[in-house]
């Protein structure tokens, strides 16, 4: 009888851990029936992702956050973002059908993968260029299909909620191959797919349960302006269409201005909060410029092939050599031109040598020293070798003329946020080479942050 009993015992414990563990387990989707959903084709975004979901978490939703990840996605990624409690949900890629189309909308069409998620009975699918600044659940109250209407009576597929049905899905996939797509991607797809969206009633989160609950569920409604608030349209006019305080979704919808893009900080200064480099670890410029440039190597094979016999470096200048007998008349212009040519080379290299996805100040910093150096290793030595003639002139005024302008394009266009940060890092400066020579650096520490805030204001 004992052993009956302890047996009994001993099965409803195995009983009781194995219900535990499939509990633990098993998606919430069980019991909220709802989730936000983004898409995730590489780790290139998994930043943006994370931030995200931040953002979701920050609004103190009970709902599911589901990523649907490819194959691109590494392991790494998959747990940074199940720890930041993501449901991490492998896809495969459906393939774009569309011969014409740009070579980034490659694996696009998967995103109709979020109308076959039946698990759900509803979800509020999110670009990973989003971020949720006010809760947004009262999006689950909205039609079968909604999504904001942009220009041209075009809705954008970056913010959506959907009802999923499989057959609605196999409908989906079975007309990607004869349904034209005007971008070809799957934002022109769902735009032919849902043909009549324009003319959808305008989605009203403030309707009552009596009244939602006493009219059937429309098949699409138009989210408003609040819900997908666009990014670009806001820096045409530097300001937003639509009351800033009521702002729930904001969409970064230009391609190189993404919110994780170092270069991005000041010029979207409204929406990001201020970043300060707890040290910059800078001050190792690169000892790479040298005495002579690449402009005196070229120069020097010039003058010898001129002279048809060696000539040494010393005799490669306009103030030992007759200009009137030895250098060409284009000389100036063709050495103004290559001047040009080496800058924008230089500003390429930078650009490619700077990681994206580092601090704002530590990111532009790092550029213009490669910039710097790279341009220097071009043409740095050139006015040491000659004199200063009008062609030296030129380009002096010129490479005056570039160092003036380019800060000044924010001003020019109304964006100052810039200049603000520049004096901040200036002052930067100045309070970690006054640490260097013994100062009290707390005391440096508070009086730097009552010039940062005198800044600000």
């Amino acid at each position: 009888m004992k052993l009956s009993l302890v047996s009994r015992l001993g099965f409803g414990l195995i009983l009781l851990l194995a219900l535990n563990h499939y509990v633990q387990s098993a998606p919430s989707s069980g019991s909220t029936k709802e989730a936000y959903v983004t898409l995730l084709y590489g780790d290139e975004f998994v930043l943006g992702v994370r931030v995200l979901g931040k953002s979701i978490r920050d609004t103190r939703t009970a709902r599911d956050m589901v990523v649907l990840v490819s194959d691109g996605v590494s392991n790494y990624a998959k747990k940074l973002l199940k720890a930041d409690g993501w449901i991490v949900t492998p896809i495969s890629l459906l393939e774009n059908p569309n011969q014409v189309r740009p070579t980034r909308f490659w694996g696009v069409y998967t995103k109709l993968k979020i109308f076959n998620m039946t698990d759900y009975k509803k979800v509020v699918y999110l670009d990973a260029d989003t971020i949720v600044v006010k809760n947004i659940d009262d999006l689950f109250k909205c039609g079968k299909f909604c999504a904001n209407l942009k220009h041209s009576e075009r809705l954008n597929s970056g913010v959506m909620v959907v009802e999923p049905s499989e057959e609605l899905f196999k409908d989906m996939v079975s007309k990607v191959t004869t349904l034209y797509s005007y971008t070809g991607g799957d934002q022109g797809f769902l735009n032919t797919y849902y043909a009549g969206f324009a003319s959808a009633r305008v989605f009203d989160p403030e309707i009552s349960p009596e009244i939602l609950n006493s009219k059937p569920v429309p098949e699409m409604e138009r989210l408003s302006t609040l819900y997908n608030a666009d990014v670009g349209l806001y820096m045409l006019a530097n300001k937003w269409m639509v009351d800033e305080k009521e702002l729930r979704v904001i969409h970064y919808t230009l391609g190189p201005l993404k919110p994780w893009d170092w270069w991005t900080s000041w010029l979207l200064k409204p929406i990001l909060d201020k970043l300060y480099p707890h040290h910059l670890n800078l001050d190792l410029f690169p000892r790479l410029v040298q005495t002579r440039s690449l402009c005196d190597h070229a120069r020097h094979i010039y003058y010898k092939f001129r002279s048809g016999g060696s000539l040494s470096y010393s005799a490669v200048s306009s103030s030992t050599i007759n200009s009137s007998q030895q250098v060409p008349a284009f000389l100036g212009g063709v050495s103004i031109f290559f001047c040009f040519m080496a800058a924008v080379v230089a500003l390429g290299l930078g650009v490619s040598v700077v990681p994206r996805q580092v601090k704002p100040w530590t990111g532009l910093l790092l550029m213009y020293e490669w910039t710097f150096t790279v341009f220097f290793l071009l043409f740095g030595g050139h006015q040491r070798q000659v004199s200063c003639d009008a062609a030296t002139w030129y380009y002096g005024l010129g490479m005056a003329f570039l160092a003036i302008a380019t800060p000044s394009i924010p001003c020019i266009f109304g964006i100052t946020a810039l200049f603000s940060r520049v004096v901040e890092q200036w002052m930067y400066g100045l309070w970690r080479r006054a640490s260097r020579r013994g100062g009290d650096e707390e005391l440096l520490s508070n009086e730097l942050g009552l010039l940062l805030g005198g800044v600000d204001q």
